[in-house]
């Protein structure tokens, strides 16, 4: 069984109209198991990312619980004073949450 080093991963995001990320959701870890879906603010989130927690773009595999099919890690930048969640090496102006399915 391989070791899993993501404290949670980021399933899905919802923009608000202007554009501006509004809340994602996401499944944590809590020891050796993770959460139901959980939905966090933007602020919430970055909140996570600032506190030094690793999230990973993924999607629960049915019926295996705990167990997630993982592609990129979702990174916070700053950019031109503000702060930005990115996924992958991405270096952008805006968020950038390419491979994340937007609700």
């Amino acid at each position: 069984m391989s070791k899993i080093n993501y404290d949670g991963v980021l399933e899905a995001v919802h923009f608000k109209p202007d554009g501006q990320l509004d809340w994602v959701r996401v499944y944590e870890r809590r020891g050796v198991v993770f959460t139901d879906r959980v939905m966090l603010s933007r602020e919430a989130f970055v909140k996570q990312l600032k506190a030094g927690k690793t999230y990973v773009v993924g999607e629960r595999i049915p019926n295996l619980g705990g167990k997630f099919t993982v592609t990129q890690p979702v990174h916070l930048i700053q950019e031109n004073g503000k702060q930005l969640i990115v996924v992958g090496d991405a270096q952008a102006k805006v968020e950038e949450l390419g491979g994340v399915p937007v609700i």
